[in-house]
């Protein structure tokens, strides 16, 4: 039982449960892709520390999550930001042993690359307590 790979795990699959989203991006990747053709989804990397109680283990975990579109301007990931936090927020209960204890969105950010495509990168905080 380990809460990173657990619960990123769970948010790779509320993703690509989600069929709109699947609709609106060619892939949703677990981990940066070599090649990919935007729009795309990526889980990047995932973060823990302890979030323990007197008489149960837990972890505080951070999940960055990337949108890569190739567009002038980034008119289509504002569309997609949306739909990743409402599949990511779906995420609750317990989930592979894993008490979800609170799932917050920290911060979200528009960047322009160098190679001219737009990205969102969406910061997690995810807490969860062992069952």
């Amino acid at each position: 039982m380990n809460a990173e790979s657990d619960i990123r795990a769970a948010v790779l699959a509320e993703l690509r449960g989600d069929a709109a989203l699947m609709a609106a991006v060619n892939r949703i990747h677990d981990g940066t892709p070599i090649k990919a053709t935007p729009p795309t989804v990526v889980i990047g990397e995932c973060e823990g520390a302890d979030w323990a109680t007197k008489d149960k283990p837990g972890r505080e975990l951070r999940i960055a999550i990337t949108i890569e579109d190739d567009r002038e301007t980034p008119t289509r990931i504002g569309g997609l930001l949306p739909m990743v936090d409402g599949a990511v927020q779906r995420l609750s209960g317990t989930v592979a042993g894993w008490r979800i204890g609170s799932l917050r969105m920290i911060r979200s950010r528009l960047l322009k690359g160098r190679n001219g495509r737009w990205n969102a990168v969406i910061d997690y905080r995810i807490r969860v307590l062992a069952e």
